[in-house]
């Protein structure tokens, strides 16, 4: 039996031919144009399949600071988020430096944003207040990220609960985010009452901390439902309600939820607010 091939997200770069091992004729071509030019390069003793990435950074700092978010560059490039983060920052918790190299494919890709066809004037404000609430959940109360951000304090919750935000204002925040996430509030003079009930008000709310949004990605992203701090006794309520709004009864929902009967019972009971939440 022969092995299937993955479908190419797209017919314009290498990786069609090499990883998806798509024979079109253009893309075929394609590959073979690269080779030659490659091989041709490699006797010229000029082959240099790296660039250097200063010209992505500076150009990726360009867009952060016109308010393209780097979730936003990964959308326009198709790359993923992480590598497209590495190029201005340190991997997660420091695990690997900020890369200084690049394909050539890569820098295209980045390179080829224009400001002008994607500066928006106003975003939707879930990423700001996404990671206002990260930082709360590392101990850091709001009024400290808005003034760090250049923001009036009184105005940081009335202006998260507006339909769009200022681009600019949604990139002071990714900024000092940025800053914050690796930084102690204790050692900034906040106290450890304030911490404590920092933390406390974040886990009560279950609002994720940065570390969830570096595994996860979306930040920025409005149709993106983090789910934090839910349990698989309330996921399993909430699939039991939904199973049984379908006709199905408890017996037959655990059933196929693969778990006993009791334990969708005890679910339910721990969380009815779940079906009020299903019929809402």
């Amino acid at each position: 039996m022969t092995a299937a091939h993955r479908q190419p997200p797209h017919h314009d770069t290498l990786t069609c031919y090499t990883d998806y091992k798509c024979r079109l004729p253009e893309c075929v071509d394609r590959y073979n144009a690269w080779s030659r030019d490659r091989e041709r390069a490699i006797a010229d003793g000029t082959w240099q399949p790296l660039l250097d990435a200063e010209p992505i950074r500076q150009h990726l700092l360009t867009l952060h600071a016109a308010g393209i978010t780097i979730h936003r560059v990964a959308q326009l490039t198709g790359l993923t988020y992480r590598s497209v983060r590495s190029f201005t920052q340190h991997d997660y918790g420091n695990a690997a430096p900020r890369r200084h190299r690049a394909t050539r494919e890569v820098a295209a890709k980045i390179l080829a944003i224009n400001l002008d066809e994607h500066t928006p004037a106003v975003v939707s404000p879930i990423g700001t207040q996404r990671r206002f609430r990260a930082l709360v959940a590392i101990g850091w109360p709001t009024v400290h990220t808005a003034i760090r951000a250049g923001l009036h304090p009184s105005n940081r919750n009335s202006m998260l609960r507006y339909p769009t935000i200022q681009a600019r204002t949604a990139q002071r925040v990714a900024a000092v985010y940025d800053e914050m996430r690796h930084e102690s509030p204790a050692k900034h003079g906040i106290s450890a009452t304030s911490i404590k009930r920092a933390k406390l008000q974040a886990q009560r709310e279950r609002w994720a901390p940065p570390s969830y949004w570096d595994e996860v990605g979306g930040i920025d992203d409005p149709d993106f439902e983090p789910q934090y701090g839910i349990t698989r006794r309330e996921i399993v309520a909430q699939d039991a309600h939904w199973l049984m709004q379908s006709g199905l009864d408890r017996a037959a929902a655990a059933e196929r939820l693969g778990v006993s009967k009791s334990y969708v019972e005890h679910a339910l009971a721990a969380h009815p607010d779940t079906e009020r939440e299903l019929a809402a």
